[in-house]
């Protein structure tokens, strides 16, 4: 792991940091450039004017290891209301959720009722619902949770990280499953004993679960194969096995990325053809998710000086 991940990564931790970091105002203008604003009003905005440039959206309200009951059923009739607004705008734009967000670490059976509501109200309107990945702790109940819903539910997808040792063997149960799959490269702090130190395994794994995603069991499931990364070099990889693997006709996938990052990238793939989505978040629990940001691919830090400075 490159020094400056590691340190972003112990930064996105930091308690104090967290309570107080977004005060700082040249913080406050380098986020900016990832997240339109912290309310949903903001996100909307930010997803229409993506939508006009042929490019998707998912979105997702900030948060995660909620501790109080009455925070963990505040978001959840959060999402379902936006889910309905966002029907009645005519956009399509995705939710991603955090089963911490939901009171995971307070009562799971609790957790999952309103990620079952969640799901109710994102099958209600013809729309998707995606649940994120967090640290290795949480990988078993989150794929739990994940394979239960699918059982009611098919538009479901879970985010696997590429540069966990485990991620093989579940990417095969979750695309056996007919379960969509985002598949990102990681960005927790994770110990060596369940994740890849360094990048060019973690790139590498990635590329070689990829191909799993875009073979013929996966595609005869139904999972949808989505690739969330900023690695332009992966992209291309991924998309030249993609149109091999079709047999001249690429296999059906998707490209994620972040809003605000690789703009131009985004805008050329979308132009090729590529079905593009951006993950546009909101709200004010920012500061530990930029930092991991910062450190999935710690080049981003200079890409924000430039936007700043340049």
């Amino acid at each position: 792991m490159s020094v400056a991940r590691t340190i972003l990564l112990k930064v996105s931790d930091n308690q104090w940091l967290r309570a107080n970091g977004t005060r700082v105002p040249f913080i406050r203008r380098a986020v900016s450039k990832f997240m339109p604003g912290e309310t949903f009003e903001e996100m909307v905005t930010a997803a229409k004017a993506t939508a006009a440039e042929g490019i998707k959206a998912v979105f997702t309200r900030l948060g995660e290891n909620v501790k109080d009951l009455g925070e963990a059923g505040a978001v959840a009739q959060h999402y379902v209301e936006v889910i309905n607004r966002i029907k009645s705008a005519s956009l399509d734009c995705e939710p991603s959720i955090k089963l911490t967000q939901l009171g995971l670490d307070i009562d799971r059976e609790l957790a999952y009722g309103h990620l079952r509501r969640l799901a109710e109200a994102a099958h209600g309107t013809g729309s998707y619902l995606w649940i994120d990945m967090e640290q290795s702790p949480y990988v078993d109940v989150t794929l739990t949770m994940t394979k239960r819903l699918r059982e009611e539910f098919p538009r479901v997808g879970v985010c696997l990280q590429a540069y966990l040792f485990r991620t093989r063997e579940d990417l095969e149960d979750i695309t056996s499953r007919g379960i969509g799959v985002r598949l990102v490269k990681g960005a927790y702090n994770e110990p060596a004993s369940v994740a890849f130190p360094k990048k060019s395994d973690v790139d590498a794994n990635y590329y070689a679960l990829a191909q799993i995603m875009l073979g013929a069991a996966a595609r005869a499931a139904g999972s949808r194969a989505v690739f969330g990364t900023h690695d332009l070099q992966l992209i291309q990889s991924v998309r030249a096995h993609a149109q091999s693997a079709g047999g001249g006709k690429p296999v059906e996938h998707e490209i994620h990325m972040l809003y605000g990052i690789q703009k131009p990238a985004q805008l050329r793939l979308a132009q090729e053809g590529a079905q593009v989505r951006v993950l546009i978040a909101y709200g004010d629990y920012w500061f530990p998710w930029y930092m991991r940001r910062l450190a999935e691919r710690p080049a981003n830090v200079w890409f924000v000086a430039k936007s700043l400075f340049g």
